[in-house]
């Protein structure tokens, strides 16, 4: 069987010009072009990078402040694997639509069974294929056909852009061996970038003098296995091409999405809902027949043939034909800007008259993994359901949900999301924090803070220094605008622990961000036994928290 190889280089950054063109960000107009240098960054470490951005000095492995120095109009986009699968997925379609058994090996990388014979030869459908990736927006594709799957890959790595390398029958063998052992990589093991062991083994190669696959092929089977090892033998028998294929051709996902048009089109959301309901039902119905929910649903609304509507919604169990008409109605309620829909105080009209309604599954799993217990859901299942029906009658932004997020104060660490939503975008909890304070946390946090005052036994403001020593003890305290009376009025300091101080933004201006700047935490115990979170700043005392 031959194999043809279609690589796509630099994915990640493809990937996040995609998202970005489609997102429609006015800060990021005119840079969405796939001319534009950009750049994937992962732990503030360039991961990907595209020709553009090689062009102009920036490198794998470049931290972020060298990248930008190289090229100041480098575009950064964050590491996404999801993004990167979810656009890869129009490739394998249409790729599939000429040769099925199409094997995704990563996102930007597939291989199938060389469809050379049906189109008249294999430059031929290498040529078919390439032109089919352009049509969808893929510009830089480059393929490659051999017997087996590790020389195809190796040939569109040397192929030029929207070419193909076809490597006659037979002669896999002198192909690779004529290769430096740097190939070694990038050699696919499922990842991104090719895999750690590659790495090492092409760097001892060129340390014991092998400088191609050649004169690592030339060494006996017995002698490779016990100085490299099981992986080492594995390349070993590739560079001799003898390296079996066996391509994990991916199934065709069946066609589970459902649609509605209208005619005529409808200018009111409630008569949208009121026509999709039908719909709704045959969605979750056609699901249900193969055993599977879904848990993420995008809707897609069209007006005048155009999609002007279009979001991704989530499910904290699994949707329901009820909970996608109340996502219509949200949806074309919303009016937000680019989506063509007018706000809620238009009665329900919208801008365009809506002619078409869709509903596709993005996720979806087993219906036995949501199914009730034996007594029924108990009370988590009548909680999700009452708020439900509540954010049903008040809208989907009215309820919220508080998520832990990482951050250095108290207010940093809450976050809150529409229920159901699934949190993205989060600063991780796992993350050191410098400043942090210690636990257990707060009981309160007051949005906005509380003003207050400390000062020591002479009655001096206590502050904290750029080094971060105390001016004085805090002595007495004072808490204005507290909701307590009591607490109004001066109160000596029982105990106190401190400072933890930060320096956060100091290139930004106070009156950019507010809360830029230097600044020192407190816990501060009244002789009353109540505690408090104080933090000091350059403009004053304030009370961020408190402990009940």
């Amino acid at each position: 069987m031959r194999v043809l190889v279609a690589w796509c280089p630099d994915w990640s950054v493809t990937a996040g010009l995609f998202e970005l063109a489609e997102t429609g960000d006015p800060g990021s107009e005119g840079r969405a072009s796939s001319n534009q240098p950009a750049a994937v960054l992962s732990n503030n470490v360039v991961e990907v990078c595209n020709t553009a951005a090689r062009a102009e000095g920036v490198r794998r492995g470049q931290r972020r402040r060298d990248a930008q120095a190289r090229c100041p109009e480098l575009v950064l986009l964050p590491a996404n694997p999801e993004r990167d699968a979810r656009y890869f997925e129009p490739v394998l379609a249409t790729v599939e639509e000429l040769r099925p058994g199409v094997a995704p090996i990563r996102p930007g990388l597939l291989a199938v069974p060389a469809p050379g014979r049906y189109f008249g030869g294999e430059p031929h459908a290498a040529a078919i294929v390439a032109q089919r990736l352009v049509e969808t927006g893929v510009w830089d594709c480059r393929l490659g056909v051999a017997d087996d799957l590790f020389t195809a890959e190796q040939a569109a790595r040397q192929a030029l852009v929207q070419d193909c390398v076809v490597v006659p029958p037979g002669r896999s063998a002198p192909f690779v061996q004529a290769l430096p052992v740097r190939v070694l990589a990038d050699l696919t093991d499922g990842g991104a970038h090719g895999s750690a062991e590659g790495r090492e083994l092409a760097d001892l190669l060129r340390r014991l003098g092998l400088t191609t696959l050649g004169d690592f092929a030339r060494l006996s089977a017995a002698e490779v296995s016990n100085r490299f090892g099981g992986f080492g033998l594995s390349v070993w028998q590739r560079a001799r091409g003898g390296a079996p294929t066996a391509l994990g051709s991916r199934t065709p996902p069946p066609e589970l999405a459902c649609e509605v048009g209208f005619e005529p089109p409808l200018e009111s959301a409630e008569a949208v809902c009121f026509s999709v309901r039908t719909t709704a039902e045959r969605f979750v119905q056609g699901l249900a027949g193969r055993q599977l929910v879904a848990v993420a649903v995008r809707i897609e609304a069209e007006a005048d043939g155009v999609v002007t509507s279009a979001r991704t919604w989530l499910h904290p169990r699994c949707f329901t034909s009820r909970d996608l008409v109340d996502r219509v109605h949200w949806q074309l309620q919303a009016g937000t800007a680019g989506s063509g829909l007018r706000s809620r105080r238009d009665s329900g009209a919208v801008r365009a008259a809506i002619e078409r309604v869709r509903f596709l599954p993005e996720t979806v799993e087993a219906a036995a993994d949501h199914a009730d217990g034996l007594w029924g859901g108990g009370a988590d299942e009548q909680v999700t359901r009452g708020v439900a029906r509540v954010q049903a009658m008040i809208g989907f932004d009215a309820v919220r949900s508080p998520v832990l997020q990482g951050g250095r104060s108290v207010a940093d660490r809450q976050a809150s999301i529409p229920w159901g939503e699934r949190p993205v975008g989060l600063r991780p909890v796992d993350r050191p924090w410098p400043g942090r304070i210690p636990g257990p946390a707060p009981a309160r946090v007051f949005s906005p803070p509380l003003l207050a005052d400390v000062v020591d036994e002479a009655g001096r403001t206590v502050a904290v220094t750029e080094r971060g020593v105390v001016t004085g003890e805090p002595w007495r305290y004072r808490i204005d605008a507290a909701p307590d009376v009591a607490v109004r009025r001066w109160t000596p300091v029982s105990s106190w622990a401190g400072p933890w101080p930060v320096d956060e933004a100091w290139w930004l201006s106070t009156e950019t961000s507010g809360r830029s700047g230097r600044s020192a935490r407190f816990q501060v115990v009244g002789v009353d036994g109540r505690a408090w979170l104080l933090v000091w700043r350059a403009a004053g005392w304030e009370v961020e928290a408190g402990y009940d």
